[in-house]
């Protein structure tokens, strides 16, 4: 077996793996032999080399145009909104539309050590991230009176604690049948000046999740997407489990796709600014794509239009709506997503086997983004939403600037104190309100189950 695996990682100057190998028993070396027999050892060599880098994001930024996109002024694209609503009611009734909810991300960034999703959020009801998401989900299924599957793809380090919590709180009322829960692929990190592929421990590797772009691999490996299409599904909407707003499952944002013969929807919102830290959603020789804001030169953020607003003003909320079709045939391609390379601190062992703390970025992670599919597909479309009502992402700890636990929680209170003030009720200043999509889905629901009078004192969760 050494020899075996000598003769595989020698032509990539990757055998210091076996540094350790006679220090091993069985069962280590078992574990070891099965990581290094699952590592593409020639992709993962040309990444090292670059092989895999994409043209300069610099250099397209400054060619970049804004998105086609469905304005929220009623600009752009043109598309009858109340025929997309009822387009996309349709289409639930139907039994046409699952969710995939990505969930790989611990909450090491917000001092937690748990599933990122498994984090309180509700402002009242303290209802964690799955579980805010969840409702909306059910709550939008019962309305049309359909099912609707829930594709859940978790990471290595979140996977048993994620079923674990499922299987504690009963799915939260989704039938067995509807909760698919997958796990994305791993990519080793490697020394960022050697390219040698570090060690965890003497008999594992140092591995990361391959980022949310795994989704797609990770969906057909498990066999979700012929799930899916066993299930007559056409449509995927697909959101990330730190934003609290997400709209799962908006029956105009499906509408929108559905109309414009999209194979690829985003929500985007109205940046706040030339250099807000989100993705920017451009067009680029015709084909849409998204630049991060780390990648865009100045002089492309700061352009402005004619009117004196941003150019590139599309930024991306990370919620998509994916024809299953237009998945499937890009699954079927290996090079549809290209890996992105990232220096990070990672601990590892050394040649002696002691563990090493780094105190500065010493390793190249690989990832691909869900994001890169968008150059592909046909019609692909922007759909402009409410920033209020659509976008509170959880992305750091209390006492960060901004996209904090605190700053999703003040935008849901806001958002449902709104509703309330539309329809008539009056909220005392400083009260957090909160409003279950069981009680109420949108604004104009709340509207017929609450008195024009009702004044809320106290902190309320209407369930």
């Amino acid at each position: 077996m050494h020899e075996r695996l000598h003769a595989r990682l020698a032509p990539f100057g990757q055998e210091h793996l076996l540094a350790f190998w006679g220090e091993l028993d069985d069962r280590a070396r078992k574990q070891l032999v099965a990581e290094i027999d699952e590592i593409d050892l020639a992709l993962l060599d040309r990444l090292i080399r670059g092989g895999d880098a994409q043209r300069s994001a610099a250099e397209q930024a400054l060619r970049a145009q804004p998105p086609k996109a469905l304005r929220l002024d009623g600009s752009g694209v043109v598309l009858s909104r109340l025929e997309a609503q009822r387009r996309g009611e349709e289409a639930l009734r139907g039994g046409e539309v699952g969710v995939i909810l990505v969930a790989g991300g611990q909450g090491t960034r917000l001092g937690a050590t748990m599933p990122k999703g498994m984090l309180p959020i509700g402002p009242v009801s303290e209802r964690t991230l799955f579980q805010v998401l969840v409702d909306q989900l059910r709550a939008v299924a019962r309305r049309s009176g359909s099912a609707i599957p829930l594709f859940l793809m978790t990471s290595p380090a979140t996977h048993e604690p994620t079923i674990e919590y499922f299987n504690e709180n009963d799915r939260f009322g989704l039938p067995p049948d509807d909760l698919v829960v997958f796990c994305q692929g791993t990519m080793p990190a490697v020394d960022a000046k050697t390219g040698r592929i570090l060690l965890a421990g003497k008999s594992d590797l140092c591995r990361g999740p391959d980022g949310h772009g795994g989704m797609l691999a990770a969906l057909e490996k498990s066999g979700g997407l012929q799930q899916a299409v066993r299930r007559g599904l056409s449509l995927l909407f697909y959101c990330q489990v730190d934003n609290p707003l997400a709209p799962v499952c908006d029956a105009e944002v499906i509408g929108c796709h559905l109309l414009a013969e999209s194979e690829m929807t985003t929500l985007v919102v109205e940046k706040t600014g030339p250099t807000e830290r989100v993705g920017n959603v451009v067009e680029v020789e015709g084909r849409m794509q998204i630049i991060e804001y780390s990648d865009l030169p100045d002089e492309a953020a700061r352009r402005t239009a004619a009117a004196g607003s941003l150019d590139l003003w599309a930024g991306n909320t990370a919620v998509h709506v994916f024809d299953v079709a237009f998945l499937r045939r890009m699954a079927e391609r290996e090079d549809v997503l290209p890996f992105h390379r990232a220096v990070k601190k990672t601990p590892y062992v050394d040649g002696a086997g002691r563990g090493v703390e780094p105190e500065s970025p010493n390793a190249l992670k690989f990832e691909r983004f869900i994001f890169d599919l968008m150059p592909h597909a046909q019609g692909a479309l922007a759909v402009e939403v409410d920033r209020a009502e659509a976008f509170a992402p959880v992305k750091n700890a209390s006492g960060a600037a901004a996209d904090t636990p605190e700053t999703a929680q003040a935008l849901m209170v806001a958002r449902h104190r709104w509703w309330l003030e539309r329809a008539g009720a009056r909220v005392e200043p400083g009260v957090a309100v909160e409003i279950s999509p069981f009680f109420a889905l949108d604004a104009e629901e709340l509207a017929g189950k609450i008195a024009p009078s009702l004044v809320v004192r106290e902190p309320t969760f209407f369930e």
